[in-house]
């Protein structure tokens, strides 16, 4: 007995380090792809490196999806249900019948399939983070009506909208980009403005293409607990999301058709005479890239962070 407890342990150990190994080359080999992706400057070198680097995203996100998951439980037999009628209890006399409330139904299910009546405003710090689905929530298809709520929500109604324009136009005030702009209250006016405005225009467009295309436009907090699994889990989700059935994954198609055309769209009014619209979306879908990354990570922990400096909401 003791024996049989010995190996299962040690063959335990065994897939922890097997899943390290492979967890760390996949690390390694995205880091070597961004390195890669870097480096030149022409239009064909940026598109063509973009798209490597969503295909090896999708790839990496394979593994994320446990094979339980695919496969959808098997329908009820009609015949079988005609044949043999379930049989109706009916309460004893004086008593009357208690119905479930909607906890009592989803308390004997397992914890990552529950599917909470929890309003989008009513998540804890959903005005810091923007919408997203909780660990323990199961993905269901958004109506237009909680599509639209999620569109000004991530837009508008959230606080790191607005810190993360304020940031990166402080970079550009401090890099003096671009120059035509100046220094000053106004030069950061200026950028401030450029910087959500090509933002508004992206994200109006991307969630335009997620509701036509049906794919889920919030991140959805992994069920890992694990740190380097809910990293992966962070940084493949800036690449793919989930179509309409929210289990199959998919490339971000809407978010960078979004930000290009955003992109192109600012190059409009950012001063330069040789400015390219095409080269300017693509270095926007760059920015993207590397962005979204920072975005979901913060998405992922900022619940944790938060619980463990003492704040609730």
């Amino acid at each position: 007995m003791e024996s049989d407890q010995g190996t299962g342990a040690c063959d335990q150990d065994e897939k922890n380090v097997m899943a390290g190994t492979v967890w760390a080359r996949e690390v390694r080999i995205l880091a070597n792809a961004m390195v890669w992706f870097s480096g030149g400057h022409c239009l064909s070198c940026l598109l063509a490196r973009l798209c490597c680097l969503i295909l090896l995203t999708t790839a990496f996100s394979v593994g994320q999806q446990s094979p339980g998951t695919n496969a959808l439980p098997a329908a009820p037999s009609a015949v079988k249900d005609a044949q043999n009628p379930p049989e109706q209890q009916t309460p004893p006399s004086g008593e009357t019948e208690e119905r479930p409330s909607m906890m009592d139904k989803v308390k004997g299910l397992p914890s990552d399939v529950k599917v909470l009546p929890v309003k989008m405003k009513d998540l804890p710090i959903v005005w810091l983070i923007g919408p997203y689905v909780p660990h323990e929530t199961m993905l269901t298809p958004l109506t237009m009506r909680e599509r639209r709520e999620v569109y000004l929500r991530q837009t508008y109604l959230n606080a790191g909208a607005y810190f993360a324009r304020g940031f990166a136009a402080g970079i550009d005030q401090a890099r003096t980009i671009p120059y035509e702009w100046g220094g000053g209250i106004g030069g950061y006016g200026k950028r401030y403005a450029s910087h959500f405005g090509q933002f508004a225009i992206g994200n109006t467009l991307a969630a335009a293409g997620n509701a036509a295309l049906g794919y889920e436009p919030r991140y959805d907090v992994c069920r890992c607990t694990k740190f380097w699994p809910r990293t992966r889990h962070a940084i493949v989700r800036n690449f793919v999301t989930y179509n309409e059935t929210e289990r199959e994954l998919r490339p971000q198609i809407g978010l960078y058709g979004g930000t290009f055309a955003a992109g192109m769209i600012a190059s409009t009014w950012k001063p330069g005479n040789n400015r390219s619209a095409w080269k300017d979306g693509m270095y926007a879908s760059l920015e993207q890239a590397g962005y979204g990354v920072a975005v979901n990570w913060v998405r992922e922990f900022a619940l944790d962070i938060l619980r463990k400096s003492g704040a609730q909401k």
